[in-house]
């Protein structure tokens, strides 16, 4: 399956604006392959039409159930890829997507994930559920029979568990891929043979929040935001 731009959608949140800035800087920065970068606003899904969901206070996102509207917003055409805000890529994102197999309708990192922390971020809670973190990084083939399930009718009204556990997609039609594109910060761990992480997901909270300044990759972290402000300097006086 090839497509001439690949579309990446990434989770956004008024919260976590740097971070957001962060993980299309960095993924922009390794790409070999042309990129289309969509931050999922919900405020603007909604003024569109497109999103009707009531507000869930279990979300811990703003973009806890419109990443499923990446197939919709793809045309139910191509590959597309979305990954949470709180992602800093170190590697080229043309590797991950050619790690999809053909006849999947998404591939992901199968995690067998389970926090200890009780809270995360900026407080929100911790939660527990079979395939956590699945869906926080998915690239799909939104031409899927599966995929076209993700209407926004589903996207709007369906279960919690119905999307995040990906119950939309029959298992066979999950293809799995490497740690390395959807590394948990805090979980993983190259000293234990993990492999080295290709894209840094803060999962727990990253150090753009007071209470997460030391986590692994901070520094790192730090250096590309400052890339991204110097860019924007440059940009001003230009």
């Amino acid at each position: 399956m090839t497509t001439s731009r690949l579309k990446v959608f990434i989770g956004w949140d008024s919260r976590e604006i740097e971070a957001y800035e962060v993980a299309r800087h960095s993924l922009l920065k390794h790409a070999s392959i042309p990129v289309d970068v969509i931050p999922l606003k919900q405020e603007e899904l909604r003024a569109k039409g497109v999103y009707a969901r009531p507000a869930d206070p279990r979300a811990s996102t703003e973009f806890t159930y419109t990443r499923f509207l990446t197939p919709y917003l793809s045309g139910y055409e191509g590959m597309s890829l979305f990954f949470d805000c709180d992602f800093m890529w170190r590697d080229d994102v043309a590797k991950l997507t050619a790690c999809f197999e053909p006849g999947k309708a998404v591939s992901c990192v199968h995690h067998d994930y389970r926090p200890p922390e009780k809270t995360k971020m900026d407080g929100c809670k911790q939660e527990q559920y079979p395939r956590k973190n699945w869906s926080s990084l998915i690239l799909f083939d939104c031409s899927h029979e599966y995929c076209k399930r993700l209407t926004p009718e589903c996207v709007n009204t369906a279960e919690p568990a119905y999307l995040h556990r990906l119950a939309w997609v029959e298992d066979d039609a999950i293809g799995e891929l490497s740690p390395k594109w959807n590394w948990l910060e805090g979980w993983y761990s190259t000293e234990r043979g993990d492999p080295e992480p290709g894209a840094v997901h803060f999962t727990r909270g990253g150090p753009w929040f007071a209470d997460w300044q030391d986590v692994d990759y901070a520094d790192e972290w730090h250096r590309e935001l400052d890339e991204v402000m110097r860019g924007k300097k440059s940009s001003a006086v230009s």
